[in-house]
């Protein structure tokens, strides 16, 4: 598993919400403490932002971390991310 930096996951996460944002006709560009549901989007949007974040970073997110805490904000999921991430090279 290659390494990231926090940075480097942050923006990625960006990237995949403003995609999500884009799709629907949103024109807000959330930093990274806005609020996702401020910013546009529905649980339905965050289902498939979970399943996108999943498939960029090469994870499977368990049910520990699969609630409203870690989709809130662009920050709070990149952490969730990272811990996984974590998590995983730790069991290897």
């Amino acid at each position: 598993m290659p390494e990231t930096t926090a940075t480097d996951t942050t923006g990625r996460t960006a990237a995949l919400v403003q995609g999500i944002l884009e799709q629907k006709g949103a024109t807000a560009q959330p930093g990274p403490e806005t609020y996702l549901t401020e910013a546009g989007l529905t649980s339905l949007d965050l289902v498939n932002l979970m399943l996108a974040i999943e498939a960029e970073f090469d994870i499977m997110i368990p049910s520990s971390h699969l609630n409203p805490q870690s989709f809130r904000t662009v920050a709070t999921i990149a952490a969730m991310v990272d811990a996984v991430r974590r998590d995983a090279s730790l069991a290897a």
